[in-house]
């Protein structure tokens, strides 16, 4: 479902790096060339194989970024919360998307730009090719740490890491606990760390076993974050 953005949409835009910089014309240009786009719990944003031609920057609710393995697996490989882009290879000169991206909550808004609008602003906007470069530069170094993940750590530790890069980033402190919700299922948690549903189980049982976490559907609290693992 799809509205037309009005004025109030600056205020987001002023909000992510990559505009931080614009003058209130070029914000308001910006405004002109996006689209507010309503989507839906488990509703797909693009598919695979999708025409790859617009960029998208979460506003609210949870994108996962995959695809499905020749074996029918889905590999997630990334989880996009809000004020984060998402679709960026189609400004890298990609024609039809290898990725799809998932809605995970009961309703997501995003904001979508066609890629040939946004290089005309980018072309008048120096600072805001230096802050893509930079997003790009930034999107690979997170690419290649989850691949040594993969390569050099087990299941038990990328588990671990998953957990404790979330509390980190997305965590609220409570005392000595850090809380993070979530909209994951264990299956999700195993997708994305590249591990079994069973794995995933087995080692937060053991964690909460341990007394080091305690979780739930849509939750997990880790009571040291510094001892944690």
């Amino acid at each position: 479902m799809i509205e037309t953005l009005n004025s109030t949409q600056v205020d987001f835009f002023r909000d992510i790096i990559l505009f931080e910089d614009l003058t209130e014309s070029e914000l308001s240009q910006l405004v002109r060339i996006s689209s507010f786009e309503k989507y839906f719990r488990h509703q797909y944003i693009y598919n695979q194989g999708a025409k790859s031609d617009r960029l998208f920057f979460l506003k609210s609710g949870v994108v996962k970024i995959g695809n499905m393995a020749d074996d029918g697996r889905e590999v997630i490989k990334s989880i996009i919360h809000p004020k984060s882009l998402f679709g960026e290879l189609s400004m890298m000169g990609q024609e039809k998307r290898n990725n799809f991206a998932r809605c995970m909550n009961e309703e997501v808004e995003c904001v979508a730009i066609y890629i040939q609008d946004l290089e005309d602003l980018m072309r008048r906007t120096p600072s805001m090719q230096m802050k893509f470069l930079k997003f790009m530069g930034e999107r690979l170094m997170h690419m290649e740490k989850k691949v040594e993940s993969l390569v050099l750590q087990d299941a038990r530790t990328r588990i671990i890491e998953f957990i404790k890069d979330n509390a980190i980033k997305r965590g609220r402190k409570v005392g000595f606990e850090t809380l993070f919700k979530h909209s994951l299922t264990q299956q999700d948690i195993a997708n994305i760390t590249g591990t079994s549903r069973q794995t995933v189980t087995s080692v937060l049982n053991e964690l909460k076993k341990s007394n080091q976490i305690y979780f739930n559907r849509r939750s997990i609290l880790v009571r040291d974050l510094e001892k944690f693992g």
